[in-house]
Protein backbone atom coordinates (compact mmCIF):
# COMPACT_ATOMS: atom_id res chain seq x y z
CA UNK A 1 0.00 0.00 0.00
CA UNK A 2 1.13 3.53 -0.68
CA UNK A 3 1.77 6.24 1.93
CA UNK A 4 -1.65 7.84 1.43
CA UNK A 5 -3.32 4.50 2.10
CA UNK A 6 -1.33 3.97 5.29
CA UNK A 7 -2.42 7.43 6.50
CA UNK A 8 -6.00 6.46 5.66
CA UNK A 9 -5.62 3.20 7.65
CA UNK A 10 -4.60 5.32 10.63
CA UNK A 11 -7.59 7.64 10.19
CA UNK A 12 -10.17 4.86 9.91
CA UNK A 13 -8.92 3.21 13.13
CA UNK A 14 -7.98 6.08 15.45
CA UNK A 15 -11.35 7.84 15.87
CA UNK A 16 -13.19 4.96 17.55
CA UNK A 17 -11.17 1.81 16.89
CA UNK A 18 -10.38 -0.87 19.41
CA UNK A 19 -7.75 -3.61 19.32
CA UNK A 20 -9.78 -6.76 19.96
CA UNK A 21 -7.57 -9.68 19.01
CA UNK A 22 -3.92 -10.70 18.78
CA UNK A 23 -3.05 -13.90 16.94
CA UNK A 24 0.32 -15.46 16.20
CA UNK A 25 0.60 -18.44 13.89
CA UNK A 26 4.17 -19.48 13.16
CA UNK A 27 5.63 -16.53 11.19
CA UNK A 28 2.38 -14.57 10.85
CA UNK A 29 1.05 -12.05 13.34
CA UNK A 30 -2.51 -10.71 13.11
CA UNK A 31 -3.98 -7.71 14.91
CA UNK A 32 -7.74 -7.27 14.59
CA UNK A 33 -9.42 -3.91 15.10
CA UNK A 34 -13.15 -3.30 15.62
CA UNK A 35 -15.16 -0.11 15.07
CA UNK A 36 -13.11 0.98 12.07
CA UNK A 37 -14.61 3.47 9.63
CA UNK A 38 -14.84 1.25 6.56
CA UNK A 39 -17.92 0.29 4.55
CA UNK A 40 -21.59 0.56 5.39
CA UNK A 41 -22.63 -0.92 8.75
CA UNK A 42 -24.61 -4.12 8.97
CA UNK A 43 -26.69 -4.86 12.05
CA UNK A 44 -25.14 -8.30 12.53
CA UNK A 45 -21.47 -7.35 12.05
CA UNK A 46 -18.94 -4.97 13.52
CA UNK A 47 -16.60 -3.00 11.30
CA UNK A 48 -13.34 -4.94 11.44
CA UNK A 49 -9.90 -4.57 9.95
CA UNK A 50 -7.17 -7.17 10.32
CA UNK A 51 -3.51 -6.30 9.82
CA UNK A 52 -1.19 -9.22 9.05
CA UNK A 53 2.60 -9.20 9.24
CA UNK A 54 4.68 -12.11 7.95
CA UNK A 55 8.21 -13.01 6.81
CA UNK A 56 10.52 -12.50 9.82
CA UNK A 57 7.66 -11.11 11.88
CA UNK A 58 7.91 -9.72 15.41
CA UNK A 59 5.74 -8.17 18.08
CA UNK A 60 7.04 -6.07 20.97
CA UNK A 61 4.72 -4.87 23.70
CA UNK A 62 5.74 -1.98 25.96
CA UNK A 63 4.04 -1.85 29.35
CA UNK A 64 4.20 -0.73 32.97
CA UNK A 65 1.75 -3.17 34.55
CA UNK A 66 2.34 -6.91 33.89
CA UNK A 67 -1.43 -7.55 34.03
CA UNK A 68 -1.93 -5.41 30.93
CA UNK A 69 -0.02 -7.96 28.84
CA UNK A 70 -1.49 -11.09 30.41
CA UNK A 71 -2.65 -12.17 26.93
CA UNK A 72 1.00 -12.79 25.92
CA UNK A 73 1.43 -15.36 28.70
CA UNK A 74 -0.59 -17.84 26.65
CA UNK A 75 1.90 -17.82 23.76
CA UNK A 76 3.01 -21.38 23.00
CA UNK A 77 6.75 -21.13 22.30
CA UNK A 78 6.98 -24.69 20.99
CA UNK A 79 4.25 -24.46 18.34
CA UNK A 80 4.56 -20.66 18.00
CA UNK A 81 0.83 -20.10 18.43
CA UNK A 82 -1.30 -17.53 20.25
CA UNK A 83 -4.93 -16.56 19.78
CA UNK A 84 -6.25 -14.13 22.36
CA UNK A 85 -9.07 -11.66 22.59
CA UNK A 86 -8.11 -8.31 24.09
CA UNK A 87 -9.79 -4.93 24.42
CA UNK A 88 -7.74 -1.76 24.10
CA UNK A 89 -8.99 1.63 22.88
CA UNK A 90 -6.63 3.07 20.27
CA UNK A 91 -4.94 6.40 20.96
CA UNK A 92 -2.51 6.49 18.02
CA UNK A 93 -1.24 4.45 15.10
CA UNK A 94 1.85 5.09 12.98
CA UNK A 95 3.75 3.15 10.33
CA UNK A 96 7.56 2.86 10.05
CA UNK A 97 8.19 5.81 12.38
CA UNK A 98 11.46 5.42 14.32
CA UNK A 99 11.06 8.78 16.03
CA UNK A 100 7.66 7.80 17.44
CA UNK A 101 9.09 4.41 18.49
CA UNK A 102 11.67 6.20 20.65
CA UNK A 103 8.81 7.57 22.79
CA UNK A 104 7.89 4.03 23.81
CA UNK A 105 11.33 3.40 25.32
CA UNK A 106 10.92 6.51 27.50
CA UNK A 107 7.21 6.23 28.32
CA UNK A 108 7.11 2.60 29.46
CA UNK A 109 9.25 0.74 31.98
CA UNK A 110 9.26 -2.73 30.42
CA UNK A 111 9.02 -4.50 27.09
CA UNK A 112 8.34 -8.05 25.88
CA UNK A 113 9.24 -9.31 22.40
CA UNK A 114 8.15 -12.39 20.46
CA UNK A 115 9.86 -13.02 17.12
CA UNK A 116 10.77 -15.86 14.81
CA UNK A 117 14.14 -14.15 14.29
CA UNK A 118 16.55 -15.36 16.98
CA UNK A 119 18.66 -12.19 17.13
CA UNK A 120 15.79 -9.70 16.74
CA UNK A 121 16.48 -6.36 18.43
CA UNK A 122 13.70 -3.78 18.82
CA UNK A 123 16.41 -1.09 18.96
CA UNK A 124 17.59 -2.08 15.48
CA UNK A 125 14.55 -3.00 13.37
CA UNK A 126 15.52 -4.29 9.93
CA UNK A 127 12.06 -5.25 8.69
CA UNK A 128 10.47 -3.58 5.68
CA UNK A 129 7.25 -2.77 7.54
CA UNK A 130 6.19 -2.10 11.09
CA UNK A 131 3.19 -0.57 12.77
CA UNK A 132 3.11 1.23 16.10
CA UNK A 133 -0.10 1.10 18.13
CA UNK A 134 -0.55 3.13 21.29
CA UNK A 135 -3.30 2.59 23.82
CA UNK A 136 -3.74 4.10 27.27
CA UNK A 137 -2.29 1.00 28.91
CA UNK A 138 0.33 -0.33 26.50
CA UNK A 139 2.14 0.30 23.23
CA UNK A 140 2.71 -2.33 20.55
CA UNK A 141 5.19 -2.51 17.70
CA UNK A 142 4.48 -5.27 15.21
CA UNK A 143 6.25 -5.84 11.91
CA UNK A 144 7.63 -8.08 9.23
CA UNK A 145 8.80 -8.03 5.63
CA UNK A 146 5.23 -8.50 4.42
CA UNK A 147 2.18 -6.47 5.48
CA UNK A 148 -1.44 -7.06 4.42
CA UNK A 149 -4.83 -5.61 5.36
CA UNK A 150 -8.13 -7.52 5.37
CA UNK A 151 -11.79 -6.92 6.08
CA UNK A 152 -14.04 -9.91 6.73
CA UNK A 153 -14.77 -10.10 3.01
CA UNK A 154 -11.57 -9.16 1.19
CA UNK A 155 -7.89 -8.36 1.12
CA UNK A 156 -7.53 -4.60 0.75
CA UNK A 157 -5.47 -2.73 -1.80
CA UNK A 158 -5.24 1.05 -2.31
CA UNK A 159 -8.41 1.23 -4.44
CA UNK A 160 -10.63 -1.01 -2.27
CA UNK A 161 -9.51 0.80 0.89
CA UNK A 162 -10.44 4.16 -0.63
CA UNK A 163 -13.80 2.82 -1.79
CA UNK A 164 -14.69 1.44 1.67
CA UNK A 165 -13.58 4.67 3.34
CA UNK A 166 -15.77 6.69 0.96
CA UNK A 167 -18.73 4.39 1.67
CA UNK A 168 -18.34 4.98 5.40
CA UNK A 169 -18.05 8.75 4.96
CA UNK A 170 -21.29 8.79 2.93
CA UNK A 171 -22.94 6.72 5.66
CA UNK A 172 -21.74 9.24 8.29
CA UNK A 173 -23.11 12.20 6.33
CA UNK A 174 -26.48 10.49 5.71
CA UNK A 175 -26.69 9.53 9.38
CA UNK A 176 -26.29 13.17 10.43
CA UNK A 177 -28.83 14.37 7.85
CA UNK A 178 -31.43 12.11 9.49
CA UNK A 179 -30.54 12.85 13.10
CA UNK A 180 -34.06 12.45 14.38
CA UNK A 181 -33.76 8.69 14.11
CA UNK A 182 -34.24 6.65 17.27
CA UNK A 183 -31.34 4.29 16.74
CA UNK A 184 -28.03 5.90 17.65
CA UNK A 185 -24.69 4.92 16.14
CA UNK A 186 -21.95 5.79 18.68
CA UNK A 187 -19.29 5.89 15.95
CA UNK A 188 -21.26 8.62 14.15
CA UNK A 189 -22.41 10.44 17.28
CA UNK A 190 -18.85 10.86 18.57
CA UNK A 191 -17.07 11.44 15.26
CA UNK A 192 -14.64 14.41 15.49
CA UNK A 193 -15.63 15.68 12.04
CA UNK A 194 -19.21 16.22 13.20
CA UNK A 195 -18.32 17.47 16.67
CA UNK A 196 -16.36 20.41 15.20
CA UNK A 197 -19.47 21.65 13.39
CA UNK A 198 -21.57 22.04 16.55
Amino acid sequence: MNIRSLKLIREVIVNSGKLVSVEISQDSIYLEFDDVELGVPKETEDFTLTVRFAADSFITVFYDNIWDIEFLAKYNFKSKLLSEEVLFDIEEIKFVDFEYLNNFFHDFKKEKTISVVDDFDIHNIRNDFFMLVRTKEIAIVVGGNQMDFFTREERLDDASLRELSNQWMLYLLKYHQKRNILIKDPMCENHPLMNTKK
